[in-house]
């Protein structure tokens, strides 16, 4: 009877593969959009970003009751561009003319701001517990930041990339509706 041989692995395998798996996990890859919980480095949802880099945020007006939007473009720098305004009152809160460089267009009972180059590394936000009803609109399409993130709560909007880990724990917003 023939002796069989098993051959153990080579000692240095289980340390590669360990590498890889953290590797896999733990390397941002995937450019999106982020919605962090305060200024911290937790992911509560994102938007993966490919071809479109452009997004509006759409709220209801606290005072005037009426939809604003705000449009966004993802800067090569990575950072984020405000490039318009829509408005429907000129309430309390709201700009009653375009800064420098803009333009100031009233159209179909809406007011907006047009050209504007506003850059940001990134903006704050409290999502709305009663009447804002914050949506993103991306690729034409709403998506409520209630279903994914808990009305009240602080959160940081940023371009960044984000690892798989990340991903696993946060909320694909695109998904998620």
């Amino acid at each position: 009877m023939k002796k069989v041989w098993q051959r153990r692995p080579p000692a240095y395998l289980f340390p590669l593969i360990i590498l890889f798996i953290a590797i896999v996990l733990f390397i941002p890859y995937k450019q999106a959009i982020i919605f962090q919980y305060q200024n911290t480095d937790q992911v509560l949802a994102y938007i993966p970003l490919s071809k479109e880099h452009k997004f509006k945020m759409k709220y209801t007006h606290s005072i005037h009751l009426t939809d604003v939007v705000e449009s966004y473009e993802v800067t090569k720098k990575q950072e984020i561009r405000q490039y318009e305004l829509e408005y429907m009152d000129f309430a309390i809160g709201m700009p009653a003319d375009a800064s420098e460089g803009e333009r100031f267009e009233q159209k179909d009972g809406k007011f907006y701001i047009k050209d504007m180059n506003r850059i940001f590394p990134f903006f704050d936000l409290r999502t709305g517990k009663v009447r804002a009803n914050h949506r993103v609109i991306f690729q034409g399409k709403e998506y409520p930041l209630s279903e994914s993130i808990t009305p009240g709560t602080w959160v940081r909007i940023m371009v960044k990339k984000i690892n798989t880990w990340q991903q696993l724990k946060g909320v694909n917003i695109l998904e998620h509706t």
